[in-house]
């Protein structure tokens, strides 16, 4: 996937020409000369290399000059009346809250419509915007090709801008990855992101507190399970910081993985609880359907495996109410487990060759592995060794491409006490020892150097 580029200078209202332009015919309007409209802070000679198109005005400057016009700054900057801003951000606002609380095809649309609309009013940062929620409506979707094109897009358009401001789409474009299965380019863009604003003391928490969240997935899929709970601690960290309560709910989500991962489930529910108070509060469904998912996890963890069904039942029924499909087959994957471990072999059979078809080494590659794992597991119980062979071998290709080194061990030690049972001690070993080459220390990995922390 290519990365974003800086661009040159852009064309029409928002370039160098049209500022100028508008700053000539302001200034004819009020009958100055160049002289009165540049001093005391700037000069005659700069106002003409500007009006003429040649220099494009600095923030600073396009502030000074809006007042001493009698304009607004985003009204001299875009050539757009104010009025016209405030209305296509007040309608972001409105689409925001139609992916949170109503259908991704309402909210797809009203994106799609402001995103054409931004683009023919020069409103790049509203366009990108609606760029990335059309990706969140594409990601959510289970459309991934197209969730990265939308968030890759919202990058481009706004390459010039800070680092803080292109979060929030290249956060996307790394999630989009790590569903996709690509777990190192995702861990690759977001300790990039992250890296770049504590390098550069870009403290801005609400975009560190995004990309912390981000992060935790990813590394406890690969085994790094020490860089998760680094990016759990400074996530809790920032908290405080924020401005955004969305970001915080996020953040309890994804501290919760790392607490259960250590066996700290009390306070992992502590955490899952705070998240779902404050996604019930903001009415955002899908996260809502996320908190349960995870609940139902820590349930079966815990043993209450009927408590467990009922929370899994329930986030799968918010998420397949949202056609949000990619979400609803992992759900089942989580659910199959449970019908497993409840001894109902045949509808757990059932629900993981029914998914199987919706997951792939492309989509969703580490939700295949577990749902092959679990069919060898159900093979095996139901003494089928040869099919438990196919499902783990199956199992283990899929988490080999996906990098998710968290579970190969574990995998190898299954595949290698069925081959050793069969009488194939040699080929039993040969798999031991592929689990071995990745059960590594706790917390290290073959990426590179953990990012800068921030300066808490």
């Amino acid at each position: 996937m290519p990365k974003p580029t800086r661009r040159s200078e852009p064309p029409g209202p928002q370039g160098p020409s049209g500022i100028g332009q508008r700053v000539l015919r302001l200034r004819t309007e009020r009958r100055l000369t160049q002289r009165e409209l540049a001093e005391p802070q700037y000069t005659a000679a700069y106002i003409s290399t500007l009006e003429s198109g040649k220099v494009r005005p600095s923030e600073t400057a396009l502030r000074y000059l809006a007042e001493r016009l009698g304009v607004s700054y985003e009204e001299l900057r875009t050539g757009q009346p104010v009025r016209l801003a405030t209305e296509v951000r007040m309608r972001l606002t409105d689409a925001r809250q139609a992916f949170c609380e109503g259908s991704l095809r309402d909210a797809a649309q009203r994106y799609t419509q402001l995103e054409r609309e931004a683009q023919r009013l020069g409103m790049p940062s509203e366009r990108a915007a609606a760029l990335v929620g059309l990706g969140d409506c594409a990601l959510e979707a289970g459309d991934l090709d197209q969730a990265i094109e939308h968030f890759h897009a919202a990058e481009q358009l706004l390459a010039d801008a800070p680092l803080p401001q292109r979060v929030p789409a290249l956060r996307g474009r790394a999630v989009a990855h790590l569903l996709a299965g690509d777990l190192r380019y995702s861990c690759y863009l977001l300790e990039n992101a992250i890296d770049g604003l504590n390098t550069a003391g870009l403290h801005d928490p609400n975009a560190l507190l995004l990309l912390y969240s981000a992060v935790i997935a990813p590394y406890m899929d690969m085994g790094a399970q020490a860089r998760a709970a680094r990016a759990a601690e400074l996530a809790l960290a920032l908290a405080p910081q924020a401005t955004d309560p969305a970001l915080v709910a996020r953040m309890h989500r994804g501290v919760a993985r790392t607490l259960l991962a250590e066996g700290r489930t009390a306070d992992a529910d502590a955490s899952l609880a705070r998240a779902q108070e404050l996604y019930q509060q903001l009415q955002i469904r899908t996260e809502l359907a996320h908190c349960h998912w995870m609940r139902g996890y820590l349930r079966a963890q815990e043993g209450d495996l009927t408590q467990a069904e009922a929370e899994l039942r329930t986030a799968r029924a918010v998420l397949a109410e949202r056609q949000a499909t990619l979400y609803t087959v992992q759900v089942n994957v989580e659910l199959a487990d449970v019908l497993r471990r409840q001894g109902r072999y045949g509808a757990a059979e059932q629900l993981l060759s029914d998914l199987l078809g919706e997951l792939g080494s492309g989509r969703g590659a580490v939700h295949a592995g577990g749902a092959h794992r679990l069919l060898g597991l159900i093979a095996e119980e139901r003494d089928r060794p040869e099919q438990a062979e196919e499902h783990y071998r199956a199992a283990l290709d899929l988490l080999e491409q996906a990098g998710a080194t968290g579970d190969i061990a574990d995998l190898c030690r299954l595949l290698g006490d069925l081959l050793r049972r069969t009488g194939r001690v040699e080929a039993a070993l040969d798999v031991y020892r592929t689990g071995l080459g990745h059960r590594t220390p706790p917390g290290t990995t073959t990426l590179g150097p953990a990012p800068a922390d921030p300066p808490l």
